[in-house]
C-alpha cells in the first residue's frame, strides 16, 4: 500500500513538471554534460551494486537446492535468465517513450534525472535496511519452501516466478536510472559502464555459485553503498542545476567560482540552490547508515534487549532443516523489511 502511493506520488510529480513552464530561461541554451569517463563510471556502479544485490538474494534462494533437491535449480535459473531478458526488453519500451516524450525538450532531462534520483534512494534504502538480512530475504525463503513442498506443473511455474522477482526488480531500477544518463551522453556512453557492471557482477556470481568463495559481502555491501551514496550527491547536483534553469528553483551564484571539472566530473556549480541540494543528499546518506546502526543495534543495546539484526558478512543460507528454518525466521527483525 505504501509504495502504491509512492508510486502514485512520484507519477503525479512528474506530470507536474512535464505541464510545468519554464520560467525566462531559453531551454534550449541548457547544457551542462557531465564527463564521458564519471558517466562509465555511473554506469557501471549502479549495474554493479544491483547486480550485486541480485546474486546474493539468488544465492539465499537456491542455497537449499542441493541433493534430490538440485534439479528445482532449473526452473528459477530459467526464471532469472527470462528476467534478463525481460529487462533488455524493457529498456528497449523505456527508450520507446521518451522518443514519443522528445517534445518536452530539457524538461525530459530533467525529469529523468528526478527519476533516477528517487532509483538511487530506493537503492540507498537497501544499503541502509540490508546490511542486515532482514524480512525480505526470509520471504524468499517463505516463498521457496512452499514451493519445494509442492509437485506439478505449478509448482515448476512457481519456482520460475521466484527466479524471475528475484533478479527483475534490480534490473529495472537500473533502466529507470540509466536513461538519464543516455539522454546526457548517448547509449554507447552508458553501455561501457554496463558492460564494465556486468562483468563485475559475473566475477562475483562466478566466485558465489562456482567456487562457492566466501566473500567479504559486508565490506562489498558498504563500498558498493558508499559508491552509490556519491553517485547520488554527483546526480542532484545536475538535476538541481537543470531545475534552476529551467525556472524551477530561484537561482543565486556563489561569491566564489568553481573550477570547470567540479561540474564535468561531480556536477559541483557556483549555485548556491544546486550546493545545498548536495549537501542535504549527503547528510542524508551518511545518515540515514547511522540512524539505521542506531536503532538495530545501539538502542537495543542501551535497553538490554537482543540485537536480531544479522550483519551481512556472508551470503545467507538456507536453514537444513525446517525447525532451523523457524528459528531463523524468528531471529529477522521486523522493522528491516523493504
Amino acid at each position: 500500500m505504501i509504495w502504491a502511493a509512492a508510486a502514485v506520488v512520484l507519477v503525479g510529480l512528474v506530470y507536474l513538471m512535464a505541464t510545468a513552464s519554464t520560467g525566462p530561461v531559453d531551454p534550449t541554451e541548457i547544457s551542462h554534460p557531465q564527463s564521458h569517463a564519471t558517466i562509465v563510471f555511473n554506469s557501471a556502479m549502479i549495474v554493479f551494486r544491483e547486480g550485486l544485490e541480485a546474486v546474493l538474494i539468488f544465492a539465499a534462494v537456491t542455497a537449499s537446492m542441493r541433493g534430490a533437491n538440485a534439479e528445482r535449480r532449473v526452473p528459477v535459473v530459467l526464471g532469472a535468465g527470462c528476467a534478463f531478458v525481460a529487462t533488455v526488453a524493457t529498456w528497449f519500451v523505456v527508450q520507446a517513450v521518451l522518443d514519443a516524450a522528445s517534445s518536452l525538450g530539457p524538461r525530459l532531462e530533467a525529469i529523468t534525472g528526478f527519476i533516477a534520483i528517487v532509483v538511487l534512494l530506493v537503492v540507498l534504502n537497501w544499503f541502509v535496511h540490508k546490511v542486515y538480512w532482514s524480512q525480505w530475504i526470509a520471504r524468499h525463503h517463505r516463498r521457496r519452501r512452499t514451493l519445494l513442498a509442492q509437485v506439478g506443473i505449478g509448482a515448476s511455474f512457481g519456482l520460475v516466478a521466484l527466479g524471475f522477482t528475484s533478479v527483475y526488480r534490480e534490473g529495472f531500477e537500473v533502466v529507470l536510472f540509466l536513461q538519464n544518463l543516455q539522454l546526457q551522453d548517448g547509449t554507447g556512453t552508458v553501455l561501457e559502464g554496463v558492460g564494465i557492471g556486468l562483468a563485475a557482477t559475473a566475477v562475483v556470481g562466478a566466485l558465489t555459485f562456482w567456487l562457492h568463495a566466501k566473500l567479504p559481502y559486508r565490506r562489498m555491501l558498504i563500498l558498493t553503498g558508499v559508491l552509490v551514496g556519491i553517485v547520488l550527491v554527483v546526480m542532484i547536483g545536475g538535476t538541481a542545476l537543470s531545475f534552476v534553469e529551467l525556472g524551477w528553483l530561484p537561482r543565486h551564484d556563489t561569491p566564489f567560482t568553481v573550477p570547470e571539472w567540479l561540474g564535468s566530473w561531480f556536477e559541483v556549480y557556483s549555485v548556491w540552490e544546486t550546493l545545498a541540494a548536495q549537501a542535504l543528499a549527503a547528510l542524508f546518506v551518511i545518515g540515514s547508515y547511522y540512524a539505521a546502526e542506531y536503532l538495530k543495534v545501539t538502542r537495543p543495546r542501551r535497553r538490554g534487549e537482543a540485537v536480531t539484526a544479522h550483519r551481512a558478512t556472508e551470503a545467507p543460507a538456507a536453514p537444513a532443516t525446517a525447525a532451523a528454518a523457524v528459528t531463523a525466521e524468528a531471529s529477522v527483525p521486523v522493522s528491516a523489511g523493504r
